[in-house]
């Protein structure tokens, strides 16, 4: 049961409870319902595939940030065995926002990098809420620089409004980390894969996010501001949030036409928050396929590949 409901999946989520009183009720009074059970099943996924393929950009925002979504630490437990976290950046501190370390998939050693975001207040708290400090990213970079001399391939899991703004964060070089951080990971030697699993936002995701391959949950958005950021600024109204987010063209669909990403990740009917296990598996397969594909490329087209493309990102042809 979903501990929150957003407004637009109520009328299915009500419907769904109902399904599930005639269920109980048949086993406990051994009434016949069947008939019944089955017409309302029909109408749920009707009116499922209804909401959820007219959904608007506003509302794949609110997906993204739902709180029964699963975070990076639920894809590490239902992906990766033998999962070690690593800690620290050897300069400050460690960042509980990055979650950093290496594991196994399918057998295949694995380094894995994600924001996390926590669940509960105090888990929040402790993880900055997902926005990372400057030491979460040379965390980041300095075990992702590990991986790539042992030939580990690397999978980063994106999930964050953005790098943390606060004064220690800038004191302590943030935008400096972070473009280290790209100029770096566009040089390692390995494939490298990331997946957008919620909110991509601006530089706090792309200081993770320089890969071979980009893919992006079907829910999930990725741009360089948040909607509320954007409506602050051109209207000083954060209640244009809908109308930014329209603007910004931020969905899966949007980014795979602009070429931003590379391929969209289908989620379980109702989205990934109804269904963790089964969003995991299809990421799991998109994982699969990645590192069949870029096993046996060597490590010099990989740069160059890597390099042709976010050098050819928003280029014009006027022709």
């Amino acid at each position: 049961m979903l501990c929150f409901v957003l407004d637009f999946e109520r009328p299915i989520v009500e419907l769904e409870k109902k399904i599930d009183e005639l269920r109980m009720l048949a086993d406990v009074e051994h009434f016949e319902v069947k008939d019944e059970i089955k017409r309302l099943s029909r109408k749920a996924d009707h009116l499922r595939k209804n909401i959820y393929s007219r959904l608007t950009r506003w509302q794949r925002v609110q997906l993204a940030r739902h709180p029964d979504r699963p975070h990076t630490l639920d894809f590490i437990k239902y992906l990766f065995t033998d999962f070690v976290e690593l800690h620290g950046d050897r300069l400050f501190r460690d960042d509980p926002s990055i979650i950093a370390g290496i594991g196994k998939f399918r057998n295949r050693s694995v380094i894995v990098v994600g924001q996390e975001k926590g669940r509960t207040t105090k888990e929040k708290i402790k993880r900055n809420f997902g926005c990372p400090h400057p030491e979460g990213y040379r965390k980041a970079l300095r075990i992702m620089k590990m991986g790539a001399r042992f030939g580990i391939p690397i999978i980063t899991l994106v999930d964050t409004q953005g790098a943390y703004p606060g004064i220690g964060a800038e004191e302590r070089g943030q935008a400096e980390a972070i473009a280290r951080n790209i100029k770096e990971i566009a040089l390692l030697p390995v494939p490298i894969l990331t997946i957008i699993i919620g909110e991509g936002g601006s530089g706090g995701a792309l200081a993770i996010a320089i890969a071979d391959r980009i893919l992006i949950m079907e829910n999930a958005f990725y741009s360089v501001i948040s909607p509320e950021g954007c409506a602050s600024i051109l209207w000083r109204d954060a209640t244009k949030s809908p109308q930014a987010a329209e603007a910004l063209k931020l969905t899966a669909k949007d980014l795979y036409e602009f070429k931003v990403i590379d391929a969209i990740i289908p989620e379980p009917p109702g989205g990934a928050h109804r269904d963790p296990e089964g969003a995991a598996a299809l990421v799991a397969d998109a994982i699969d396929t990645f590192l069949r594909e870029t096993e046996q490329i060597e490590a010099k087209m990989l740069i160059r590949k890597r390099h042709e493309k976010f050098f050819t990102m928003g280029m014009l042809n006027e022709n």
